[in-house]
């Protein structure tokens, strides 16, 4: 039987020089690592949360398609924010991704001294169905 890799990496997202992967998958769990708010067309960070916001969860998502899960699979988020002003669009984010009040992962969000420009980050814990 072949084993699949479990680092799983996002084109253009990456940890700088940090040779650390933007997540793994075990099995049917998939966790990531820290998500920035990069632009991967350009590998950078913008200066301003919306735009962070907006690429974290698209990088996200991008992620998770990588591991093989959808939206749907995500049961925890971790929100590291360096300014409580990008709760606003953070949560605006959360809402398009997760409408349903009822079905909706666990999230915690925490103030972090977040350095090289990130405003914010995400973290994802997704459970792919068994097989």
């Amino acid at each position: 039987m072949d084993k699949q890799p479990r680092s799983l990496e996002v084109p253009g997202v990456s940890h700088g020089a940090a040779p650390i992967p933007l997540g793994a998958r075990v099995g049917n769990v998939l966790y990531s690592s820290g998500i920035p708010g990069m632009d991967p067309e350009t590998g950078r960070l913008p200066p301003d949360a919306a735009a962070q916001a907006g690429f974290a969860f698209r990088n996200m998502r991008a992620l998770l398609e990588a591991g093989g899960a959808t939206l749907e699979d995500v049961v925890r988020m971790t929100v590291y924010l360096k300014d409580s002003a990008a709760r606003e669009q953070v949560n605006a984010l959360w809402l398009e991704c997760f409408p349903d009040p009822h079905d909706r992962p666990a999230r915690h969000t925490l103030m972090y001294d977040l350095q090289q420009g990130m405003l914010l980050q995400l973290e994802v814990v997704a459970v792919l169905p068994s097989a």
